[in-house]
């Protein structure tokens, strides 16, 4: 695993997500577009790169498996004021949105973002991005909205369901379903 940047650093790219699969095609998909890219599994080792190297760009997950990749962002925004952010996650809402704009991050994508919407994110200048071409569905968000939440009470069905105010079979019913299409 290379932790230093050896090419352009205006193109300077950290990748940080735990997700293997996902973090080497992103890694490769942004290298063919010519980004000198650096990607890394944890929030330690996004730390170091980033207080080390400090790259111009980087895309961050929002969930580690050793913490949060607000953590990495933070770092970020010490070593290199400049950069330009984006953050990922599986799991999003308004909160965790609004805590990554604080950090540090210019924009917050669904995963799994391609490589065109990673580079647009990163490259675009203006306040917001364009809007996207193929955005998740009401439905999509409702079942992103409610595994995320079934996920923070540890997986209880009786919790999650008083959480979101919402009978416990019906929530089962929902649980047991497969992912709309987004």
């Amino acid at each position: 695993m290379r932790l230093g940047f050896t090419g352009d650093a205006s193109r300077s790219l950290l990748v940080v997500d735990d997700d293997a699969p996902f973090r080497i095609r992103l890694a490769r998909a942004l290298e063919k577009r010519g980004f000198d890219v650096v990607a890394v599994d944890s929030v330690a080792v996004g730390v170091e790169v980033a207080q080390e190297a400090a790259p111009r760009y980087a895309v961050v997950d929002l969930r580690l498996a050793d913490g949060s990749g607000l953590d990495v962002v933070k770092a970020l925004r010490d070593a290199r004021p400049e950069a330009r952010i984006v953050m990922l996650t599986g799991y999003g809402n308004i909160a965790t949105a609004v805590a990554a704009v604080k950090a540090g991050a210019v924009d917050y994508l669904p995963k799994p973002a391609d490589a065109d919407a990673v580079e647009a994110a990163l490259l675009t200048d203006g306040p917001l991005p364009p809007p996207p071409e193929h955005p998740m569905s009401a439905d999509r968000v409702r079942w992103e909205h409610i595994q995320r939440v079934f996920e923070q009470c540890d997986r209880n069905v009786s919790e999650t369901a008083r959480r979101l105010k919402m009978h416990r079979r019906t929530l089962q019913r929902i649980l047991n379903k497969h992912a709309p299409r987004t």
